[in-house]
């Protein structure tokens, strides 16, 4: 089971997707990209997925192109950008998801509010990843 999440910076939302999956299960090939990727993965990202004793410090924003020509069980956007400007595979994608999430790192106001936001992020996906595995992909894998 092969498994792309793809998000515009590929810094924050895509990161914490990629590793719920890989927590879910680890029989699973998960990779992240974004369609204008980041120099490196964002900080308050690490820490709240840290926090919820998942480590994607070690992850690296990479470019999506570096992914086109493979075959894919699941190629999934979590943004409306990469959404919107998804690249054509030359691989084979067997199924193609949008599970749109809102950007914590646009978030603005009080310090406190902006942490929230990233848990309220993390959160989102981490459930809306746990139910697609549940009731989805888990029936797939070998």
């Amino acid at each position: 089971m092969k498994i792309l999440i793809l998000c515009t910076g590929n810094s924050c939302r895509s990161q914490m997707a990629h590793g719920f999956l890989k927590s879910f299960d680890n029989r699973m090939e998960v990779a992240s990209a974004g369609t204008n990727p980041t120099l490196q993965v964002n900080q308050k990202a690490v820490e709240v997925m840290s926090e919820a004793g998942i480590d994607i410090s070690h992850h690296k924003p990479q470019m999506v192109d570096k992914y086109l020509n493979e075959v894919w069980d699941y190629v999934i956007t979590v943004c409306d950008h990469a959404n919107e400007t998804c690249p054509t595979f030359s691989g084979k994608v067997k199924k193609r998801l949008h599970i749109a999430f809102e950007d914590p790192s646009q978030a603005t106001g009080t310090p406190e509010f902006i942490q929230n936001e990233y848990y309220r992020v993390r959160d989102e996906i981490k459930e809306a990843f746990f139910n697609l595995y549940m009731e989805e992909i888990k029936s797939q894998l070998p």
